[in-house]
């Protein structure tokens, strides 16, 4: 009669295990560098997209910043009709630059042009790391009209 099964696999499994200690452990060169190349494509792919997406957030919010400055002035405006200081002069923003707490700078606001006593031009120019931007610059004026240095209509939406 022959050996029962267990018997065979217990047989089996010594002989796997006393071969075992003869395997090599570990990766090839081709596997490590396979893995590289791989993240190296994906790093290519993802960088560029992200950068876009972090420009794009900036230019976001610089828009919002414009909005405010320009409430700002519509909130002058109605105190006395008048957009300027006293003196004829522009009057000083609550802020100028984006980030506004400090920091590296990604945008300046200021205005474009005179101040007139009915009219005004607020301008966010892009500074640093905003520079590449395609949008450029961006501005609002009284009557609530945007621009852009590139002229699309899509670096405000």
């Amino acid at each position: 009669m022959p050996p029962p099964l267990i018997f065979k696999l217990r047989r089996w499994w010594k002989i796997m295990k006393s071969q075992a200690k003869y395997l090599d452990y570990g990766f090839t060169l081709i596997e490590l560098m396979i893995v590289i190349t791989i993240i190296g494509i994906i790093a290519a792919v993802a960088l560029p997209s992200y950068q876009q997406y972090v420009e794009s957030t900036r230019r976001t919010t610089a828009q919002g910043d414009l909005l405010e400055l320009a409430q700002f002035m519509e909130r002058r405006y109605t105190n006395g009709y008048d957009y300027r200081e006293a003196d004829g002069s522009a009057p000083a923003l609550p802020f100028t630059t984006q980030p506004r707490q400090g920091g590296t700078v990604f945008y300046n606001y200021g205005f474009q042009g005179a101040v007139a006593r009915n009219a005004f031009t607020l301008q966010a120019t892009p500074a640093n790391g905003q520079t590449n931007d395609d949008c450029g610059w961006l501005r609002i004026d009284q009557a609530g009209v945007r621009t852009s240095e590139s002229g699309d209509a899509e670096c405000w939406r």
